[in-house]
């Protein structure tokens, strides 16, 4: 047996590794927003959105534009409290701009990849602002303000986590 390869059974093992880490990843990140933290303010960051822009950012190759489409649908069934859609379109949006920006700039470098980053949770910051208003909330969007900075802080925290998961499930 050559060990080139390994045996079929590491091979098919990191087939599925390959395949599943990110979305298990933001399935996982998904999980998180239902533990019971009780908070007064919007301190927290969206876990499921920031793991889903960094794998987008990090590997644009693993996931389509469609694929925030049945990951928003999950995220919107999962989070309570958000109406059903929200997820759906914003980040069905926020990739095809990514996707777009790749289109444009070519190659990106880690400043790039955070500006780009900052960009998507402001315009995601915005629309559930904007959406919940719609919906009939009487919500200021400064009250958004110590989220939105924490979430873009916790950029480059979330791009770490991303990149060690990427090289466990490219690993041999």
């Amino acid at each position: 047996m050559s060990r080139i390869a390994g045996s079929e059974t590491e091979v098919v093992i990191g087939d599925l590794r390959r395949r599943f880490v990110p979305l298990l990843s933001t399935v996982f990140a998904m999980l998180l927003g239902l533990l019971p933290i009780v908070t007064t303010t919007l301190w927290v960051p969206n876990l499921a959105f920031l793991m889903l822009i960094t794998w987008r950012l990090v590997r644009p190759e693993v996931w389509q534009a469609q694929v925030a489409l049945g990951l928003g649908l999950l995220a919107d069934l999962i989070v309570p409290g958000a109406p059903l859609g929200q997820s759906m379109l914003l980040w069905t949006l926020i990739f095809l701009s990514l996707d777009y920006a790749d289109h444009l700039l070519g190659v990106r470098d880690y400043w790039l990849d955070w500006t780009l980053a900052a960009a998507a949770i402001l315009f995601h910051s915005a629309g559930v602002w904007y959406i919940a208003l719609l919906m009939g909330a009487k919500l200021s969007i400064i009250i958004m303000i110590p989220q939105l900075i924490l979430s873009i802080l916790a950029y480059p925290l979330m791009a770490r986590i991303v990149l060690g998961l990427d090289r466990w499930r490219l690993a041999r």
